[in-house]
């Protein structure tokens, strides 16, 4: 199969032939039809990831089953499926409470094994993990949850649970950004973007947000007091930096909530928070890690309904080639909404 491989970090990626992949026993092999094209693949090519090298990226996929392990039960070779980035091993205490996407033994296509950045992509523990795909939402769509949709989603319901009316701030308007405010909007909150690109925050308007805040010198957390009065119930961190945390943080009022999406790579493994903010004023920092698939039927049945429409956040639908180029240039040449990858694109 074609596959895009990285031999190295932060050096030009390759289009060329591999193996084909077998489904390991309890997992299943899936003809990869639509890819995400995503900040965390940035950070894997960066070297912000335990890789072992040659490797394939990407892990917001869909497509279609092709080859089936013997201990698999519930899915067949033609199942529409698409999958969390995180798959738990279903034999955990946490995977067995719902909650896959914190297993100490997980799975991550794209960083623990290859990725779906190829024709084919192989799947660990499909009877946990696997979500069937209903015929009205697009492969493009489907792929769009994985990762950015799904955890934006688990960050507003199960993280932050937000209220109708409730003020959210969102900083970075990215895929995961976008997202969040689509889902806020249908939440019933009142949105404020934050980010240092206007084509990026007029996508945010187009999606519903009341408010938009350019960052671009400006004292961001006295804008939203400014809107808000007292500050946001809810801020996002989508981007994952000690400055946009801090500045989500901020944004808060007394007794806010902030989840932080984005990741936060450093040397250490630590990064700065505004921790007395945080204790004076008695805030919740939550971290969101994914979206397990028991999860995943609230969502689709939003999506099903039109009440939410990941298909709007997609900018455009690339191959296997452009996107080997595309992505070592994500960090300076953003782009308001997703990219998907098609491996079937010449």
């Amino acid at each position: 199969m074609r596959a895009i491989v990285m031999s190295q970090t932060q050096a030009p990626m390759e289009v060329r032939e591999v193996p084909d992949p077998t489904p390991p026993a309890a997992g299943v092999v899936v003809e990869v039809r639509a890819t995400g094209l995503c900040g965390s693949d940035w950070h894997a090519w960066a070297g912000h990831e335990d890789l072992a090298l040659p490797h394939v990226p990407g892990h917001e996929l869909a497509g279609l089953i092709s080859a089936v392990g013997p201990e698999v039960q519930n899915w067949s070779v033609g199942d529409r499926v698409t999958v969390p980035f995180v798959c738990g091993c279903g034999a955990c205490d946490w995977c067995r409470s719902g909650n896959a996407q914190v297993c100490p033994d997980q799975q991550q296509p794209g960083f623990t094994h290859w990725g779906s950045f190829a024709e084919s992509v192989a799947l660990h523990a499909a009877d946990t993990n696997l979500v069937a795909i209903p015929e009205t939402v697009s492969f493009e769509a489907a792929a769009a949850l994985g990762c950015r949709f799904a955890t934006a989603y688990r960050a507003l319901t199960a993280r932050a649970e937000v209220k109708p009316a409730e003020w959210v701030t969102v900083v970075g308007a990215g895929g995961v950004g976008l997202s969040a405010v689509m889902i806020a909007k249908a939440l019933g909150a009142q949105v404020i973007a934050v980010d240092r690109s206007a084509p990026a925050l007029e996508a945010a308007q187009q999606l519903g947000a009341d408010h938009v805040v350019l960052a671009d010198g400006r004292e961001v957390p006295d804008a939203v007091r400014e809107i808000t009065g007292e500050g946001s119930q809810v801020s996002i961190d989508a981007v994952g930096s000690e400055q946009t945390c801090a500045t989500a943080v901020l944004s808060l009022r007394r007794r806010g909530r902030h989840v932080q999406i984005g990741l936060l790579p450093t040397e250490s493994g630590l990064s700065q928070v505004p921790m007395a903010r945080a204790i004076a004023w008695e805030l919740d920092l939550l971290g969101s890690h994914g979206m397990a698939a028991v999860d995943y039927p609230g969502m689709l049945g939003l999506i099903a309904s039109g009440a939410l429409r990941p298909q709007d956040l997609i900018d455009r639908v690339v191959g296997l080639q452009e996107a080997a180029v595309l992505l070592p240039e994500m960090q300076r040449s953003a782009t308001p909404g997703m990219t998907m990858i098609n491996p079937g694109i010449a």
